[in-house]
């Protein structure tokens, strides 16, 4: 089926439009304002969590939307301190996770609760914390491409911006995009390049001390719900997939992991169905017990 390439070259800002209408927004307390949850699909799906990475926001997932929805209703927040919404009541974890919480509880009710969650890079860092802090909301845990495993760092490579204009801007956003979050130049789309600054600019949480170096480690053995894991293969921030399996391994050690061939930090972006069939295998799998 078409996934909307075209619109995605010509038009991304109706891009995202389109997908954002038919979704159902919800606002829940955070802080001093409110939480901006995007719901799509309704029903007895049953329902799935996706966390934005840092600098990011519910768009981190928007070529999934689609195909995703056709399997599972799904919740899609702007993390606490990322584009709609507002800062949590205190700038860690702790006060992530009961936005979270609080904020599921009132988009599933009671009866929707524990749910399976998949979190992206930060956002997977996020959803740990949740799980551990808050264990009656998760069913299972996936993380994508996520930091704080204790594992080396790559070495992104980013270049000024401000001051160009014109195809030099363009060119120096998609180098941007390629030295952090995508391995295909190809990948590096009009979309992409369209949502990078307005997700930096929207974002107030400060993220790296939320995640590094370990955090995400130091949290995994609380989780008492299965933890897998989604890794592009050409992984920049977080390389070598082999060396975090071991390292996820090493804290939950009957984890699944899975591989996304010839992508980058932005699996599911730059290789949306082969990455979704990764995360629907996952979720189909029986649950293990500890």
């Amino acid at each position: 089926m078409d996934d909307g390439s075209s619109d995605r070259e010509c038009d991304p800002a109706g891009y995202l439009a389109a997908i954002e209408a038919r979704a159902r927004r919800v606002e829940t307390p955070c802080g001093d304002g409110t939480m901006v949850w995007r719901v799509w699909g309704e029903g007895g799906d049953e329902p799935l969590v996706l966390a934005h990475g840092g600098q990011g926001s519910w768009t981190h997932w928007v070529r999934n939307i689609e195909r995703l929805s056709r399997h599972r209703r799904l919740i899609v927040p702007d993390l606490p301190g990322h584009g709609g919404s507002a800062m949590p009541q205190t700038s860690d974890h702790e006060g992530i996770a009961a936005a979270l919480a609080a904020g599921l509880a009132t988009v599933l009710g009671p009866v929707g609760l524990p749910v399976d969650l998949c979190g992206f890079s930060f956002g997977g860092v996020a959803l740990a914390h949740l799980a551990a802090l808050h264990p009656h909301v998760a069913r299972r845990l996936v993380i994508v491409g996520c930091g704080g495993l204790g594992t080396p760092m790559g070495h992104p490579r980013l270049g000024r911006v401000g001051g160009l204009v014109g195809e030099e801007r363009r060119a120096a956003l998609k180098a941007n995009l390629l030295g952090l979050m995508l391995h295909d130049p190809d990948s590096a789309d009009d979309l992409a390049i369209h949502m990078l600054l307005p997700n930096a600019k929207a974002a107030r949480l400060h993220v790296p001390p939320l995640v590094v170096p370990d955090r995400l480690a130091r949290i995994l053995p609380a989780v008492a719900v299965p933890v897998d894991a989604i890794w592009g293969e050409c992984d920049l921030p977080h390389p070598d997939p082999a060396v975090q399996e071991a390292a996820l391994r090493s804290v939950q050690p009957e984890a699944l992991f899975r591989v996304v061939a010839d992508a980058g930090h932005w699996a599911m972006y730059e290789r949306p169905e082969a990455f979704e069939a990764a995360l629907l295998e996952i979720l189909e799998a029986p649950l293990r017990t500890s």
